[in-house]
């Protein structure tokens, strides 16, 4: 039985409760200017780079690739930004990259938020290994074999020798000379001493009466009788690490004192094998500092950076990088670089935008900037850190410094600067000659649209949204602005149409309080909690309210559910397919039971099927938290690396989980992993066979569902139709809606076109997000009614590619040449897919347009560089153009 609170609870008391700060204002409204670079011309900009780095030396790929990290920031896949980042790492030469760039792959895993993990923990492979980082060179071959920690894990030494018995190998026959501190006495061999260093040599075998004496005064050399001990054994066994650190540290003074490179490289590269935590860090970095030793300062660098982003809370830690003294002594030991500021500053920047630090960093990050990129990307951020913190002058200053530089779109925080301080008209006019210049975009419009009004103001808007229907702004205001003439559905209407196909905070919040205002308070909390599994820290209504407060003020105001309750509204919604529904009930059951692991691996499920994957990433992370065993643990931590890339590392921790214990997880994993891999016929029959393991163990009907439609998709790919029909009528009898899909595949391949036809037409009825059924039954349709359901998958989610890509080949088919690149075009604008670039390349070469087809092509492979056709089509064309 439902608790239902019940209450009659006057309009009033809801307002003035749940509406403290009232009802969005249009006015009020502004959209944010984006951090990234962006560009005019994208696609022209991804096939200059594709070039250019196609043709740099091999040596200089690490700049390129870090150009393209900065260019990728901007899009919506990190996957792509990620691929980068690695190539980065892979062609680094100089240590201090490769320490920078290894302790950024780590950090976008966010493995600081891993329970019982250490920063200094090696992934097994050279390319994150914090030893393989401290060791310079070339070697991008390697770059994903196992390191040395995975070879001897335990870090023995495989050279152990006696330091007492080379000490007693050396006869004092032998020992010719003596360096005297006080009333000690070190007796030396004069060859080995003079072998250190020119100076020694000099001073040893030269024109000086020191080669003339048995024993030599360095009492006022300020050299201790340790070191001096030390520096002498040194000269015979050529090895520090037997030596106390203390006395490592004074040769490392002593090395530099009497220009001896070997001792000092030892003595650096020791020291920083003995880096291993934040607290050594900070005591060492000074002498490394202070003595400059490279290899001393990057191991201490390591440490802070693969602390990040709790070391960014250190001012311990911050006081090395932020200041520009801070920079300069960096430098000094070759450890200042942009690379090393565009991190920090990355970073600082999701922390906290208006924060001193950021500002510093990003000083910092400008100071370093030597490329036109790099100084037009310093500039915009430092010109967005200051109009966030309102300092519209400066802001305006750093945002005309970035235009000056080549960035376009610096001009929209000009224009946005000069309307704040009361130049309204003066921002108009800038815009409106960008958008003559140049051939308009959607955030032209969506920017010229704030310094008009009335129907203009409405004209750049829908202009905006037809050119870029991602844009959040356009939506937002034209939802309040019906809110405020009392349209209340028809403003829900508006901002769910972007919620439908693009999930953000914002546009959740606003809904949210739409909702509010029209005393829909179920609706209303659902958004809430779904928006707060994003950001859990979202604060509503202008920055003035937590999400979860608000939270807690609604629920009196709706019906109240048990933890049962809640698992049979998850069924419901998963099984219509409404992911922001299912994903509002988790929130509410976590709510309920914070420690369960099950909840918030679920959560990650259907924050990844709403492309929002950091914060699926956050919930994967949490969920590998909470496990209560460790054949979970495994399967989470599998999950997460491969999420992020790493295939054969997740399959080796499903393989330990299974070894463990057998579990639906662990076999679920692993063929999903196996079947991403490749799926010939072997491995085809082995992932059936995983599967069918999987689905003998426990688990709940939500999983077992899944299982049976990716058990179905194998069988379609084995030609094994009726096995797989079985499956998907198996998945849709535990409510499993999108095994409709599957079915209409088989039905399809059966030749029973009008079966698959109302299959899709049963998901279009049951799911709630149903774009991409739409586009499925499209292919079971005649043309006419194709191009209905594509133009309907089109209008609830513009950035499904599929029906440009169709209507694009029938307007060829046609002979619309013309017709079909705009069709292409047209989603190109705002979408930057490999296929849409591949298809537009395609019609240009058949048009004969080679120039085009290049361009499309290096665009192409920008995005996947081992693209297969477009590989193809690439080489042909060139020789095509050679030969003319």
């Amino acid at each position: 039985m439902h608790n239902y609170q019940s209450s009659n609870v006057p309009l009033a008391y809801v307002n003035e409760t749940l509406l403290p700060y009232g009802l969005p204002v249009s006015d009020l409204l502004e959209p944010q200017i984006e951090s990234c670079l962006k560009f005019v011309d994208f696609i022209g900009t991804l096939a200059d780079l594709y070039r250019r780095i196609e043709n740099c030396p091999q040596f200089e790929k690490t700049g390129m690739y870090l150009e393209q990290c900065a260019i990728f920031k901007g899009l919506s896949d990190p996957k792509l930004f990620r691929r980068t980042l690695r190539a980065a790492r892979q062609h680094t030469v100089d240590v201090h990259s490769k320490v920078v760039l290894a302790a950024w792959l780590r950090y976008e895993r966010r493995e600081d938020e891993l329970r019982g993990t250490n920063s200094m923990n090696c992934c097994g492979r050279n390319i994150e290994c914090p030893k393989a980082t401290l060791v310079p060179g070339y070697n991008p071959e390697f770059i994903y074999d196992p390191c040395v920690c995975s070879k001897n894990p335990r870090g023995e030494s495989v050279d152990d020798y006696s330091i007492e018995d080379v000490e007693c190998s050396t006869s004092d026959e032998y020992r010719d000379m003596s360096f005297c501190i006080g009333d000690n006495e070190i007796r030396c061999i004069r060859y080995c001493i003079a072998s250190l260093s020119t100076p020694f040599r000099t001073m040893l075998y030269g024109g000086f009466r020191e080669s003339r004496k048995e024993k030599i005064n360095f009492t006022q050399n300020g050299i201790s009788i340790e070191c001096m001990k030390a520096a002498e054994l040194y000269s015979r066994i050529r090895r520090v690490d037997s030596f106390d650190p203390r006395i490592i540290l004074e040769l490392l003074t002593f090395s530099n004192r009497f220009c001896c490179d070997d001792l000092k490289s030892a003595c650096d590269s020791y020291l920083a094998s003995l880096v291993n935590d934040v607290e050594n860090a900070l005591l060492l970095i000074e002498y490394g500092l202070e003595e400059n030793a490279y290899l001393l300062v990057a191991a201490c660098l390591q440490v802070f950076l693969r602390e990040l982003p709790n070391s960014m809370h250190s001012p311990n830690v911050m006081k090395y990088f932020c200041s520009p003294e801070a920079k300069e002594r960096l430098a000094l030991v070759g450890h200042a670089s942009f690379l090393l500021y565009f991190f920090l500053s990355q970073i600082a920047m999701e922390e906290d935008m208006k924060a001193n630090t950021t500002v510093m960093l990003l000083e910092r990050l400008a100071d370093c900037a030597t490329e036109s990129w790099q100084k037009q990307l310093a500039y915009h951020q430092l010109g967005v850190a200051m109009y966030e913190r309102k300092e519209y002058k400066d802001a305006q200053s750093w945002f005309e410094e970035a235009y000056e530089s080549g960035h376009i779109y610096s001009k929209v925080g000009i224009a946005r600067t000069k309307c704040k301080r009361g130049h309204k008209y003066s921002a108009y006019k800038m815009i409106n000659s960008l958008i003559s210049e140049y051939k308009p975009v959607g955030w032209m419009h969506q920017e010229r649209s704030l310094y008009c009004d009335g129907k203009e103001k409405m004209s750049d808007l829908e202009m905006a949204t037809e050119l870029d229907p991602t844009l959040c702004f356009p939506y937002k205001y034209r939802a309040v602005l019906l809110l405020e003439t009392n349209k209340i559905g028809a403003a829900i209407s508006e901002i769910s149409k972007i919620i439908s196909f693009k999930v953000s905070p914002d546009c959740l919040e606003l809904r949210a309080w739409i909702s509010i205002a029209m005393e829909d308070y179920e609706r209303a909390l659902r958004d809430v909690r779904a928006l707060l599994t994003l950001e859990p820290n979202y604060m509503m209504f202008h920055g003035k309210m937590h999400g979860d407060h608000l939270v807690e003020l609604l629920r009196p105001f709706v019906q109240q559910w048990s933890q049962a309750d809640c698992w049979m509204q998850l069924y419901d919604r998963w099984s219509s397919v409404d992911d922001l529904g299912s994903l509002a009930v988790v929130h509410h059951m976590l709510a309920n039971d914070p420690g369960k692991s099950l909840l918030w691996f679920r959560q990650s499920l259907l924050l990844l099927r709403l492309n929002c994957q950091k914060a699926a990433m956050r919930s994967l992370r949490l969920a590998r938290n909470h496990s209560t065993s460790d054949h979970e643990r495994l399967v989470y931590e599998g999950w997460i690396l491969y999420d992020t890339g790493h295939c054969e590392e997740a399959l080796a921790k499903a393989e330990e989980s299974i070894s463990i214990q057998r579990s639906f997880e662990a076999f679920f994993l692993k063929a999903y992993a196996l079947a991403d891999t490749s799926l010939d016929q072997e491995s085809s029959a082995y992932v059936i066979q995983l599967l069918l393991d999987a689905l003998r163990c426990p688990s709940d009907g939500l999983r077992k569902g899944q299982a049976l439609n990716n058990l179905g998709s194998v069988y379609v790919d084995c030609e094994k139709l009726d096995l797989a029909a079985d499956c998907y009528m198996n998945a849709l009898n535990i409510k499993h809606t999108r095994a409709h899909q599957g079915l209409a595949r088989v039905f399809h391949l059966k030749n029973q076109r009008k079966a698959a036809y109302d299959e899709m037409t049963k998901l279009i009825e049951k799911a709630r997000n149903n774009a991409s059924a739409y586009e499925k039954r499209s292919e079971y349709s005649d043309r006419d009614m194709a191009k209905s359901d594509l133009g309907m998958a089109t209008q609830l989610d513009p950035l499904r590619t599929y029906p440009y890509r169709y209507r694009a080949a029938v307007l060829m088919d046609d002979h619309k040449e013309n017709e079909a690149i705009a069709e292409l075009t047209r989603a190109l604008a705002f979408k930057p897919d490999l296929q849409l670039l591949h298809l537009r390349a395609a019609f240009h070469d058949s048009m004969g347009d080679y120039a085009s087809t290049v361009r499309d092509c290096e665009a192409a492979l920008c995005l996947e560089p081992n693209h297969a056709d477009t590989l193809e089509l690439y080489n042909k064309v060139r020789e095509l153009v050679k030969e003319q």
